[in-house]
């Protein structure tokens, strides 16, 4: 049996995905397909050296070591072939934290952020709770796949823009931006003087065929005008351990992210995401690309049988992530009625796609970081609702 066949129970763990359902959707009994977050066990490894770190029951202050550092710098050479240094890796509590210390550090109260849509939603909270103005460029859905709209985006970022937040890979859509897309980009974030975050937690996660290419490898210009957010969570699945990084090349800006740091009392990390990122970074590679193919396999059986069983649900062509961005347009129902049928027809906890901005109407998000089999049972669930239903 495939490792990742394997169906553990996660219910009564604390878990947000499984342990939530009646207070966010108000039915217990769902298949949940939402949180990214994945269903199985991080790699065994990993589990071993986080149960010598529990055996040795002291969790004092803990430090990063060179250990660590070097970790980060292999995986970035392995996976990307990009060579960077030490002092450009700063550590946070997460991407979203990271996030907002940005937004803090290089921008203004009222100044506008662009991000494009439909994007995680953090994204927008994190720039309307910091009291900044929320500049949306809308994704263009093209044969089956999204681009980017570069008319629209040079006239937003022409605006007065002082940042943009990029998801790269996209989240929901799940695009891997090619070459000639991130060259564009950089060109106009350049151009207009706008300081670009990206947002790469998912960049692990590739499809075959598909490249993750890091915006700071693009060019010396845009490395100097950038922060890359990563961090092993999505991967291997650790995200409860609170460890991400940002890699920042250029100097001056590194110091102002890290006075920001300072000054909020944030240093050193979490003693099991420390551990758990070096143990990942050193021991999961196969792991990992066993993972890739059992996702791929997912995703092959949820389109095939979509196309073939559900037509009126269109699975939007997937290039990373483990997060399917389904169109269900042709359902003929408001988004609201899309929400209220996956839940309380087809017994399925997906993501609303209204929450990922205006271009979500009509979509739902699915994840696939589970068993073969609950994915059997969830399509099962959700033909039988469209042939009762529709």
């Amino acid at each position: 049996m495939n490792r990742f066949d394997e169906i553990i129970d996660r219910k009564k763990t604390k878990c947000y995905k499984w342990d939530y359902n009646k207070e966010i959707f108000g039915k217990e009994n769902l298949i949940s397909m939402w949180v990214a977050d994945m269903d199985f066990q991080t790699p065994p490894k990993v589990l071993e050296i986080l149960q010598k770190r529990v055996d040795h029951g002291i969790f004092g202050y803990t430090g990063l070591t060179e250990s660590f550092y070097t970790s980060i710098i292999n995986w970035m050479k392995d996976r990307f072939n990009w060579n960077i240094k030490k002092d450009w890796i700063v550590t946070t509590p997460g991407i979203v934290p990271a996030i907002n210390f940005a937004i803090q550090t290089y921008t203004k109260k009222g100044e506008k952020i662009l991000v494009q849509t439909p994007v995680y939603y953090p994204f927008f909270t994190s720039i309307e709770n910091n009291d900044r103005k929320l500049v949306v460029s809308e994704l263009k859905l093209i044969d089956n796949h999204y681009e980017m709209d570069f008319t629209d985006l040079d006239k937003k970022l022409s605006d007065n823009v002082k940042m943009m937040i990029l998801c790269s890979p996209h989240n929901p859509v799940s695009r891997v931006w090619k070459l000639d897309e991130l060259q564009k980009l950089s060109e106009l974030c350049l151009k207009y003087n706008v300081l670009l975050i990206s947002d790469e937690i998912h960049s692990d996660l590739i499809l075959s065929g598909n490249k993750h290419i890091p915006i700071p490898t693009i060019s010396k210009e845009i490395s100097d005008y950038s922060l890359t957010m990563f961090a092993p969570s999505k991967t291997f699945n650790v995200a409860g351990l609170s460890l991400s990084y940002v890699i920042i090349p250029n100097r001056r800006i590194r110091a102002k992210f890290q006075s920001t740091l300072r000054s909020l009392g944030l240093h050193g990390g979490n003693v099991f995401g420390i551990e758990a990122l070096e143990a990942s970074y050193c021991f999961g590679h196969n792991w990992l690309e066993e993972l890739l193919l059992y996702i791929e396999d997912n995703y092959t059986l949820v389109r095939q049988y979509l196309h073939n069983n559900i037509p009126q649900i269109k699975a939007i062509k997937m290039e990373g992530t483990y997060l399917l961005w389904l169109d269900c347009t042709k359902l003929g129902l408001s988004q609201k009625e899309i929400v209220s049928f996956f839940i309380n027809k087809a017994g399925l906890a997906l993501n609303d796609g209204a929450k990922f901005g205006k271009g979500g109407k009509g979509f739902m998000r699915m994840n696939l970081g589970c068993s073969r089999e609950l994915i059997r049972q969830a399509l099962k669930q959700l033909k039988l609702a469209v042939n009762n239903s529709l």
